[in-house]
C-alpha cells in the first residue's frame, strides 16, 4: 500500500493542502499512520475518498451531507470499491430525481398520443432499472 504525504495527496487528489487538513478534521478522512518525524500519512482509500467528496461537492451537498453518507457507506461495506459504486450509484439517483422534477412539467403539457410514444420508449429501460434495483437490494423481482 502506497502512502502519501500531504503534499502528495493534494497534488494527486487536487485540493489543496489546507482542504486536507480541514477534511481530516472534520473527520471526512483520516492519515493511515504516522512517519518517524510525525508527518502524517495517507492511503490510496482516501485518495479515492477525497476524490468522491469533491464529486460530491460538485453535486451540491453540504460538507454534513457528505459526512453521514460516507459514514453510511462506510457501516455497510469496508471495501472502498464498494462505497465508491454505492455513492456513485447514490449520486445518479438523486440526479435523476430532479430530472423528474424539471421535466414533469412539460411532460403534462404532452398529447396522448406522445405520451402513448414516450411511455413505449421510457418502459423498458424504467423496468430494467427497477429490476437492478431491486435485486441490489436483495429483492427478487418476481417474487
Amino acid at each position: 500500500m502506497k502512502l502519501f504525504k500531504i503534499g502528495e495527496l493534494a497534488r494527486l487528489s487536487e485540493v489543496s493542502s489546507r482542504t486536507i487538513d480541514y477534511y481530516t478534521k472534520l473527520g471526512l478522512i483520516e492519515p493511515e499512520a504516522r512517519s518517524d518525524t510525525n508527518y502524517r500519512l495517507y492511503s490510496d482509500e482516501t485518495l479515492t475518498r477525497l476524490k468522491r467528496i469533491e464529486n460530491m461537492k460538485r453535486e451540491k451537498y453540504t460538507l454534513e451531507e457528505i459526512k453521514a453518507s460516507l459514514q453510511l457507506w462506510t457501516k455497510i461495506s469496508k471495501d472502498e470499491v464498494v462505497t465508491e459504486k454505492l455513492t456513485s450509484l447514490q449520486l445518479h439517483l438523486q440526479q435523476l430525481q430532479k430530472e423528474v422534477l424539471e421535466i414533469s412539467p412539460i411532460l403534462e403539457r404532452l398529447k396522448p398520443s406522445q405520451l402513448k410514444k414516450l411511455n413505449k420508449v421510457l418502459t423498458p429501460h424504467t423496468a430494467a432499472c427497477i429490476e437492478a434495483l431491486l435485486l441490489l437490494l436483495g429483492k427478487s423481482p418476481l417474487s
